[in-house]
């Protein structure tokens, strides 16, 4: 299992967290320039920021239907600065803030779920 505080992450170890194939990984980083592993000696290293990346990817193309290309134009958006407002707690966030949202909650989900999987 991976380890908190970890930097990066290999394509198993991310297919694992995601739930996504690892051909279905290699496919997106070549249609979704946001997603930008390291490369060394061919082995692809992703940091954390990718994986909360591939999250918001899948639940474009998966839980809202969207196309590539309009999973691409999504993400492009939700790449803009985001501040958050008192109105989010009212009910009114959008999609695209509900989804980074998600991905940092579920990164520190993640996190919590490696220490305490350390525990005796």
């Amino acid at each position: 299992m991976t380890q908190q505080g970890k930097k990066y992450y290999r394509i198993g170890e991310v297919s694992q967290l995601t739930g996504v194939e690892p051909h279905v990984l290699r496919y997106w980083e070549s249609e979704f320039s946001e997603i930008t592993p390291h490369r060394v000696s061919k082995q692809r290293l992703y940091r954390k920021e990718d994986i909360d990346t591939i999250l918001i990817i899948k639940n474009l193309l998966h839980n809202q239907r969207l196309t590539i290309a309009g999973a691409k134009k999504q993400l492009k958006q939700s790449r803009k600065p985001v501040s958050i407002q008192p109105s989010l707690f009212q009910h009114e966030m959008d999609t695209r803030q509900l989804n980074l949202l998600l991905a940092s909650i579920r990164r520190e989900l993640f996190d919590i779920l490696n220490v305490l999987e350390r525990k005796p």
